[in-house]
C-alpha cells in the first residue's frame, strides 16, 4: 500500500507539528539531542546550550532543566559548576546508552538478511506479583525485536538472537525460570495468527506510512531548518526497533513498508547532517569556551 504524501511539504515543521513535539517527553528529546550532537563529538555541553536547542521544539526551560535533573538522577549524566553557569557530561553509563542506542537506530533495517525458517522460542516464568521485573524483562526483550503471543512466551524468527537473549536471561537473574528452543515451526497452527499475536503488525505500518508521509520529500534548505528536521526525525525513527520485529520477507504478505522508510531516513540525515552539526554550534555560543 503506498505512502500518502503531504502535498507542498514545508522547509520547516508545521506549527501543529511544533506542538505535539513541544509537548511530548523532554527527556526523550533530550536523548535525542545528546545522542546526535553530544556524544558523537565526545563533548560536554552548557545547560544554556540544552535549554536553548529544545526551546527549537516548544519545550519551555522549566520543563527542559526538570529533564537535565531527571536524566542526572537516572544515572546518565553529571554535572559540574563553573562560576553561574553548569556544564553536563555524559556518565560512563549514559555513553554505554547511547552507543548501543546509535548502533541499533543506524544499523536497523539497513541490510535485509535471507531467512533460515528458524524460530527462537523463550519461556520465561514470573509471577505477576513481580511486575517490576515483568517490565523490565518485556522492555529489555522487546528492543531485541521479540514478541511475546501469550503470557511467558517470547519468540523471533531471528534464532541469532539467542545469545543476546541470554545475556538478558542472566542479568535479571532468571537462568532458573526460563528455557529456549532453536529450530523450524512443526506445522501446527496458523503462522499468520501467530505472528499478529505477537506484534501489532497493522499499527507499525501505519507508523511506517505517517513517517514517509513526514520525511521522504521534507525540505531543510537552513542550517536550522536542518537542525529541526533532523531532530525531529531522529526522534520519530528511533521508535521502530522497539515496534518493528524487522520480520523476513517469506513471512509478510505485502510489500513492507519499512525498508523504504529506513532508505528515506537514511538519504535525509546524510542530506543535513552538516547543516545540522552547524546550527548545533551556534547555540549559547555567548557562553565564551568551555573549561
Amino acid at each position: 500500500m503506498p505512502a500518502q504524501r503531504s502535498a507542498g511539504v514545508p522547509q520547516t515543521a508545521p506549527p501543529n507539528r511544533r506542538r505535539q513535539l513541544g509537548s511530548a517527553s523532554a527527556r526523550s528529546l533530550l536523548l535525542t539531542l545528546l545522542g546526535e550532537f553530544v556524544h558523537p563529538r565526545g563533548d560536554s555541553v552548557w545547560t544554556a546550550t540544552l535549554v536553548e536547542a529544545l526551546a527549537a521544539f516548544g519545550v519551555e526551560e522549566k520543563a527542559a532543566r526538570q529533564a537535565l535533573t531527571r536524566t542526572a538522577a537516572e544515572g546518565l549524566l553529571e554535572s559540574s559548576r563553573h562560576g553561574r553557569r553548569v556544564l553536563w557530561e555524559l556518565t560512563t553509563e549514559g555513553r554505554t546508552l547511547l552507543e548501543e542506542g546509535t548502533r541499533r537506530i543506524y544499523g536497523f533495517m539497513r541490510e535485509r538478511h535471507p531467512w533460515d525458517g528458524r524460530w527462537l522460542v523463550v519461556t520465561v516464568a514470573i509471577p505477576e506479583t513481580q511486575r517490576q521485573l515483568r517490565h523490565r524483562l518485556r522492555t529489555r526483550l522487546t528492543w531485541l525485536g521479540l514478541g511475546s503471543p501469550g503470557s511467558g512466551l517470547w519468540i523471533s524468527p531471528d534464532a541469532g538472537k539467542h545469545d543476546d537473549v541470554q545475556t538478558v536471561i542472566r542479568e535479571l537473574g532468571l537462568e532458573k525460570q526460563a528455557f529456549s528452543w532453536v529450530g523450524p515451526a512443526g506445522g501446527i497452527g496458523d503462522e499468520a495468527r501467530l505472528l499478529a499475536d505477537a506484534w501489532d503488525l497493522e499499527e507499525v505500518e501505519n507508523r511506517y506510512l505517517q513517517f514517509l508521509a513526514d520525511f521522504e520529500d521534507r525540505r531543510a534548505d537552513g542550517t536550522l531548518e536542518a537542525f529541526i528536521a533532523q531532530v525531529e526525525m531522529v526522534h520519530e525513527w528511533r521508535r521502530f526497533p522497539f515496534l518493528d520485529p524487522d520480520l523476513p520477507a517469506e513471512l509478510l504478505d505485502h510489500d513492507w513498508p519499512g525498508p523504504r522508510a529506513a532508505a528515506a531516513f537514511h538519504d535525509r540525515h546524510a542530506r543535513w547532517h552538516r547543516a545540522a552539526q552547524s546550527a548545533w554550534s551556534t547555540f549559547d555560543t555567548e557562553g565564551g569556551p568551555k573549561p
